[in-house]
């Protein structure tokens, strides 16, 4: 499958090697390809500049424009920073997005007033519902935006049985999402269907206690288990 991978940090990283190491063809996406190799800073986690990873993994992916990878791509994988999750879509031009699937796994995080941070949008509204809107050719599919992007591939990781959620308005879209992150490692009972788009509200307000759970626990390898009881007699 030909899948395009929006954002060239970490998650992004992540994602577009897990995704070629399945056999996929892989493209990733940014605003300039000349400046995005021309990088020299480490990102906010003390990774190398995305050159010296590309150089490591340029034979099994590639770089192009935003509207260039979204062009050839069946899928699109939308791994950049909330706040600028529209602009870059915009950039890729609503003709290379139009009839596709936006598996969109990031989330609306302002820092704008430091840490930590809020969401924008948010209670009455999400960035999923947001991109939704913006481009109504296109079929978001909301999943994986509530762990870590090490977890996000591979939920073996950690032991025994936790869980991912997945929104979206198209039913087949979302299936073909769900086989992708079968095809990660993730158990058919622990990909729970939320329903329409709206209900990435839900998830994206999982941020907050994500945060501070990362916070308190110093350690991102966490996820969340929901767990079934038998509902009690009235």
């Amino acid at each position: 499958m030909k899948i395009a991978v929006f954002g060239t940090g970490i998650v992004g990283q992540v994602m577009a090697n897990r995704l070629a190491g399945l056999g996929h063809s892989v493209t990733i996406g940014t605003r300039e390809v000349a400046k995005t190799l021309a990088r020299t800073d480490k990102d906010p986690y003390g990774n190398a500049p995305f050159g010296e990873w590309y150089k490591l993994n340029k034979n099994l992916i590639k770089l192009d424009t935003y509207s260039e990878a979204a062009a050839s791509a069946e899928i699109i994988f939308n791994c950049t920073m909330g706040q600028g999750s529209v602009e870059a879509l915009k950039q890729a031009g609503n003709a290379n997005l139009k009839g596709k699937i936006i598996v969109d796994i990031s989330n609306p995080l302002d820092f704008s007033k430091g840490m930590p941070p809020f969401l924008s949008p948010g209670n009455t509204d999400s960035l999923g519902e947001l991109i939704q809107r913006t481009f109504p050719d296109v079929k978001v599919v909301k999943t994986l935006n509530t762990m870590n992007c090490y977890l996000m591939v591979n939920p073996a990781a950690l032991p025994g049985d936790h869980n991912v959620f997945v929104s979206g308005n198209d039913v087949s879209s979302k299936t073909m999402a769900k086989e992708i992150l079968k095809s990660f490692g993730w158990k058919e009972s622990n990909i729970i269907d939320l329903g329409d788009i709206t209900t990435a509200r839900g998830t994206e307000q999982l941020l907050p206690i994500w945060i501070r759970l990362y916070g308190a626990l110093q350690n991102p390898m966490f996820n969340f288990k929901i767990v079934v009881g038998t509902p009690p007699k009235m």
